[in-house]
C-alpha cells in the first residue's frame, strides 16, 4: 500500500469516528407526546368540570351522561338547591302576551287601527321564534355540540337562567354581560359548540325561548 492510499484510509477513519462521536453526543429526540385523549368540559359555574374522552360517542345519551356527571358534582356542593327537582322536563313553551284588547284601537300613525289579523300575526311570529328557540335549546346538533350536550340537560325548561337579571356582572367573563353573552359562554364550554353571532337566528330564538320561560318575573337587572 502506497503512502497516499494509507493517508486516505486514515482520513476516512477519522471522519467516521468524528461522525459517530457527534451522533452519540447529540441530544436524543424525546418521544412524541401523545395527543390528549380527553377534553375538559366546564359547567356554567366555571368551576365544575369533567373529563370526556375524545372518542366518546356523539349521541344524546352520551351527552346526557356528561351533563348528569356535571350536575351530580354541582348538586353535591349545593345541596339546598331545589330548582332542578321542581322543574318539569316537558318542552312546553310559554305563550306570548294576548294583545286582543288592542283590536280596534289606534297605535299612532305608524300602525293605524289594530285589527284581529295584526294581533294574530304578532302572536304567531313571536311564538314561532320562541318555539324555534326551544328546538335549538334541546338539541346538541342544533347547537353544534361536539359532545352531544344540549342546554336543557342542565337547565330543564330554561330553569336557573334568570334572563330578567341581565345585564349583570358575570365572573366567568370578567365583565358586565348581556343574556346573549352568557348563552355564548355556555355554548362554548358545557355544550362545546361554536359561539353564535348576535344576529344569528339561533341566538335570537334562544333569547326568545329563555325569556318566554320566565314570563311574569319582574325585571331586576344586576341581580346575582
Amino acid at each position: 500500500m502506497n503512502n497516499s492510499s494509507f493517508l486516505a484510509l486514515i482520513v476516512l477513519a477519522s471522519t467516521l469516528a468524528a461522525q459517530a462521536d457527534s451522533q452519540s453526543s447529540a441530544p436524543q429526540a424525546s418521544p412524541a407526546t401523545p395527543a390528549a385523549r380527553s377534553k375538559t368540559v366546564k359547567l356554567c359555574d366555571n368551576k365544575t368540570t369533567v373529563q370526556v374522552p375524545n372518542d366518546a360517542p356523539k349521541t344524546r345519551a352520551e351527552g346526557q351522561k356528561i351533563s348528569d356527571a356535571l350536575m351530580a358534582q354541582w348538586k353535591a356542593t349545593n345541596p339546598d338547591t331545589k330548582w332542578v327537582k321542581e322543574e318539569v322536563e316537558a318542552h312546553q313553551v310559554v305563550t306570548p302576551a294576548d294583545n286582543s284588547k288592542l283590536v280596534g284601537t289606534g297605535q299612532s300613525s305608524t300602525y293605524g287601527t289594530v285589527t284581529q289579523q295584526d294581533v294574530q300575526v304578532w302572536k304567531n311570529e313571536t311564538y314561532k321564534t320562541a318555539v324555534y328557540g326551544s328546538k335549538v335549546f334541546h338539541s346538541g346538533d342544533e347547537l353544534g355540540s361536539e359532545i352531544a350536550v344540549s342546554c336543557d340537560m342542565c337547565h330543564p325548561r330554561a330553569a336557573n337562567t334568570h334572563p330578567e337579571s341581565y345585564p349583570k356582572f358575570q365572573p366567568q367573563l370578567g365583565r358586565v354581560a348581556l343574556l346573549r353573552d352568557m348563552i355564548n359562554w355556555c355554548i362554548e364550554h358545557p355544550v362545546r359548540g361554536k359561539v353564535l353571532a348576535p344576529d344569528d337566528p339561533k341566538m335570537r330564538a334562544l333569547e326568545a325561548y329563555i325569556i318566554a320561560q320566565r314570563k311574569g318575573v319582574p325585571l331586576d337587572y344586576g341581580k346575582r
